[in-house]
């Protein structure tokens, strides 16, 4: 059979059964050179027939400068990933919702000064209108539906409906804090966005994005889902590895969009990225908006416009956003003053686009930009600096940032501190009180102040620094433990959560999921990973509930039911 009637995967699958190394070669786009030559070493790891990988295509002047794949698509039936391979794009997907509503505020059938409530009356009340600007910018205060119907029992191979998320958004009857306060990213706005705009403009955002970005653009193949079991040709399966070896599936089968759901290839990305030069679709207008940075109540300035990230690359002006859903990972990185950028589709759970997609940049870039600041050392090269023992152990414990709620957790060992558990991530140290941490997706560094003991700074390029004061851990005993356990009910969530003692520790059960052990922190305060507990007495000094906190979820309540 001659292969011009043969699929691109077909063919692909038996140019990869007969000529395994010719295939690489048939599927690059663009000319290769020392450049290219270093891009696949950064790809390596991943270019492999027995692992999931990604794809890259590096856009330079409205032209794909260089694309290929590394890795397979598709483990089973061994297709190997091209530069027309389908992702998810995950949260990349905001943009186009973005620019969806933009441009239906253009045609004048809603205003982005809009309450929500104008459009989803479903939802309550709150102590200030919450303005589709608000959702725009994740400074809505509204908790993040993911969190919400995850721990009321869904998991990620369930089925969850449009209809099921924005039932959990609406029976939130708080915040996470008063709308225009803070920057919280929350996929509920992105969600309730694109419920907006199929109300304003009559059709669903499938068919909005389609018929006002994706065909004007030439973008064929580039589609909002419809559905998780719509059949979609050359599409990368998902993947997360197993910690015996090989992988698992990891392809959600919730059926929401707005916040994710656009599917596309870093070839037709070319056609998207080019529209912010060329303004075919929107006109300036619709760039100004896209790329118009979002401020708080106080005038704050953020980081974060209209589903994309403005911020700086060693010194030069960047427009970017990562995405993440299921094994899904994805990055669309914009050097708009030197009319470059980088598309970095994968289809496994621990790859990091956006470490990728930098590294592409760093190589065809690097004469432009400022050089690495506070680039570590590499790890067999160790500082000179050495700190006592006794020091370090001094600087072990758990952190809280009592505004955010979130926490650091270091831990000594061979020498070494460490933050975090899984991941974790060496400190070096610097000097006495300063450190960088090495490894980390962002430049980081942490200070402990002299005067100011028990206190650390941490600092993450691009965002203001967090402050976290040392807790003093608390050890209860069985009896105290024992007054805890019981049954919770949240209303806001219609789940109940169930707490045991079990072989001398406190354990949480909430719906579809295993008990897992609370570790206790101040007295009636306990951490799980990802979360927080902090018990509520009544008058008569009895346990009588729980706020849960829980990154992207605040000051959840949970009452204690009776018996």
């Amino acid at each position: 059979m001659p292969c011009s009637t043969l699929s691109r995967a077909a063919a692909a699958t038996v140019l990869l059964a007969l000529f395994p190394c010719a295939l690489a070669a048939q599927e690059v786009i663009g000319t290769r050179d020392a450049r290219t030559a270093r891009v696949d070493s950064l790809f390596a790891a991943y270019d492999r027939q027995d692992s999931p990988g990604c794809a890259v295509g590096v856009y330079r002047d409205g032209a794909i400068a260089y694309a290929r794949g590394y890795g397979m698509a598709d483990l089973e039936r061994r297709v190997p990933i091209t530069p027309h391979t389908v992702f998810d794009l995950g949260s990349t997907s905001k943009q186009i919702t973005a620019a969806s509503v933009i441009l239906l505020a253009q045609e004048g059938k809603l205003s982005l000064d809009d309450d929500v409530r104008r459009w989803v009356p479903e939802l309550p009340v709150y102590q200030r209108p919450i303005t589709l600007r608000h959702l725009l910018n994740h400074t809505s205060g509204l908790r993040d539906y993911i969190g919400l119907l995850a721990m009321g029992g869904a998991r990620m191979d369930d089925v969850t409906t449009e209809e099921d998320a924005l039932a959990a958004i609406a029976r939130q009857r708080e915040l996470n804090f008063a709308p225009g306060d803070e920057h919280l990213y929350s996929n509920s706005g992105y969600f309730l966005l694109s419920v907006v705009a199929e109300r304003a403009g009559g059709k669903p955002l499938r068919e909005l994005a389609r018929e006002r970005i994706f065909a004007p653009l030439g973008m064929a193949r580039t589609h909002v889902l419809r559905g998780y079991d719509d059949v979609v040709p050359d599409r990368a399966l998902a993947y997360a590895p197993l910690p015996a070896g090989g992988y698992r599936a990891d392809m959600p089968r919730w059926l929401q969009t707005g916040d994710g759901a656009v599917f596309s290839t870093v070839e037709e990305l070319l056609l998207w990225d080019r529209n912010f030069y060329e303004s075919a679709v929107g006109g300036p207008g619709l760039l100004a908006e896209l790329h118009a940075k979002g401020r708080l109540a106080s005038g704050r300035e953020l980081d974060y416009a209209s589903g994309l990230m403005v911020s700086r690359t060693r010194g030069l002006p960047t427009v970017m956003h990562g995405g993440a859903w299921g094994g899904y990972r994805a990055e669309l990185m914009r050097f708009p003053g030197e009319r470059f950028s980088v598309a970095v589709l994968c289809n496994v759970a621990t790859s990091d686009p956006t470490r990728l997609a930098r590294g592409v940049a760093e190589i065809y870039l690097a004469d432009r930009m400022e050089p690495a600041v506070s680039a570590p050392a590499p790890p067999a090269a160790r500082a000179a600096v050495q700190v006592a023992p006794e020091r370090l152990q001094a600087l072990a414990g758990m952190y809280r940032d009592s505004a955010a709620r979130g926490t650091r957790t270091l831990a000594v060992e061979n020498g070494q501190l460490f933050v975090g558990t899984r991941p974790r991530y060496e400190l070096r140290p610097v000097n006495d009180t300063e450190f960088v941490v090495l490894g980390a997706p962002a430049e980081v560094s942490v200070a402990f102040p002299a005067g100011a003991p028990g206190r650390l700074v941490w600092r993450q390029a691009g965002e203001e620094p967090q402050v976290f004061d040392k807790l003093v851990l608390v050890t209860p005993g069985a009896d105290e433990l024992a007054s805890y356990a019981g049954a919770y009910f949240s209303e806001e969530l219609q789940a109940t959560f169930s707490l045991a003692v079990h072989d001398g520790a406190l354990a949480v059960r909430r719906p579809a999921a295993e008990p897992a052990a609370l570790r206790p922190l101040v007295r009636d305060e306990f951490s799980v990973p990802g979360a927080t507990l902090r018990f509520v007495r009544d008058g008569s000094g009895a346990v009588a509930g729980f706020m849960l906190d829980a990154g992207r979820v605040r000051n959840l309540r949970f009452v204690r039911v009776p018996g």
